[in-house]
Formats: structure tokens, sequence, C-alpha cells
């Protein structure tokens, strides 16, 4: 099984350079692979669609960009990831700083236990900012950033439990942004929310890449289509095409891939 990538196209995607590039990436779950040779140019500014059917290997690549997969016991890798330049595999990386540069929002909303506010601020204040004006002005400009300050602004104190499920996870993403990472993981965030969320949150991210790169995984082709700039097509734990969406989904040049696209599997 192979990659189907037009190497002209790619380098003209790229042209605003590239944040993430994995080489021969393999991981395994034990005795059992769930990886195969990954490689990709992930470009900045740009966003990036995972897409294929259930148990391809898209959720398990995701989280192997900031090395969450590492959560998981007996998991195994070799190749490279390069960010910024270096193998986040390389001992010389701290993990936690990895994650603050790499962040990551889940497919179902996590909010803490805590206010609107201190959601927000838990990562700041983690990295040491106490000042209150600091932090307010970091709390603002996250949850603006995320769509979400003028629903929320008077409410700031009450627990982030009360918000809807797509407030949450505009919330999470808001937690996310805090940090100021420069790569932000999406993990099917829009697949618990109602439709109405989910295009707030689409909007969202089309104002988000102009600041941070995207990569997102979606069981959802209609959404990697409206939203993204280059898709991936994972299945069985390979890449079998990776192209500019427009061209992936108009003009694919994988059989497999046009059969998925086109709902005759998956």
């Amino acid at each position: 099984m192979g990659v189907m990538i037009d190497r002209e196209q790619r380098m003209a995607g790229e042209a605003t350079g590239t944040v993430i590039e994995v080489r021969g990436l393999n991981l395994w779950y034990g005795d059992v692979q769930a990886l195969h040779d990954i490689c990709m140019s992930i470009p900045k500014n740009r966003v990036t669609a995972i897409i294929g059917p259930s148990g391809c290997g898209k959720s398990t690549f995701i989280k192997t960009l900031n090395r969450m997969v590492e959560l998981s016991p007996l998991v195994r890798t070799t190749g490279e990831i390069l960010y910024d330049g270096r193998d986040i595999f390389n001992k010389s990386w701290n993990v936690e700083e990895l994650r603050t540069k790499i962040g990551m929002v889940f497919q179902k909303p996590n909010p803490f236990p805590k206010s609107i506010y201190e959601n927000v601020a838990y990562g700041p204040r983690i990295h040491g900012i106490r000042k209150k004006a600091i932090l307010d002005d970091i709390v603002e400009r996250s949850l603006r950033a995320a769509a979400l300050w003028d629903e929320v602004k008077d409410r700031l104190k009450e627990n982030a439990y009360g918000l809807s499920g797509g407030q949450q996870q505009r919330l999470c993403i808001a937690r996310t942004l805090a940090i100021e990472p420069d790569v932000i993981l999406m993990d099917e965030p829009t697949s618990a929310l109602d439709p109405i969320s989910t295009l707030k949150i689409e909007a969202m991210i089309g104002e988000l890449k102009k600041e941070y790169t995207i990569v997102i995984v979606t069981h959802n082709m209609q959404q990697a289509a409206r939203i993204s700039d280059r898709t991936a097509f994972f299945l069985n734990g390979y890449i079998e095409e990776y192209d500019d969406t427009i061209t992936l989904f108009s003009m694919p040049k994988s059989e497999k891939t046009e059969d998925y696209i086109s709902g005759r599997f998956g």
C-alpha cells in the first residue's frame, strides 16, 4: 500500500513552511502494528484534516504528534517526527514543554470542575503567571479567540459545567490557546455537538489558522472538505493519499480514496 502524493502540489501547499515533518513513523501497541511508515509534512498556518474509517489509525497518529499516545501501555515507535527541527522523541525534549507547544483538544469537552475564568487561567498559572491584570488579559484574549467571550463575559465566576456542550468545547479550546501553543491538535472536536455548535467551531477554526497550525481528525468528510487546506486519507494504518483538500475530494489518485469519499465503504 503506498502514498499517493503530488509532490509539486505538496511543495506549493507548504510555501508558508513546514511545522511538523513525519518521517517513516511506525507504531505498535504491544505486538500489534497500528501505524506503518507514515511520512507527511504539516504546513504552517493551515488546517490539515485526517480522515478514514474507524480503526485506521487516525487518533493514534494525532496523539503521537505530542506524545500523548505514550500514556497507553506497551507503545513502541520507530521513525522521526521533527518539530521545530528537532525529533520529538529525542531525550532533549521535555514532554510537558512539547505538549505546551503542541496542544490538544479532545473529542468530548473536558472542562475542569472550576469557574470559567479558572479553566482558562489554569495553564498560565502553572507556568508561573500570577498577576491578575495579566491573567485577566489572557483569559479575555483566549475566550475571544475561541468565539466565546461575548457569551460568558458576565459569567466568568460560574462553574464551567453550567455551559452547554458546544460552549464547553470552545472553553477547552480557549484553555489550550491560553498557553500559547504553535500547533493545535483536534481529535474529532465536534462529533458530540449539535449542528449549530459545530458550525461555530468550524468558523472559529478558520480564524484560528491565521495564528496557529491545526491538525484535525474528523469522521465527517463534509467537514474536512469545508474547513481543511490539506487532507490525509488513512487506511489500515497507512496513508493511502495526502493532497490539497480540493484535489483529494475532486480528483483522487487512489481508487481506495475514491471509494471511501463516494461512500462505497467506511
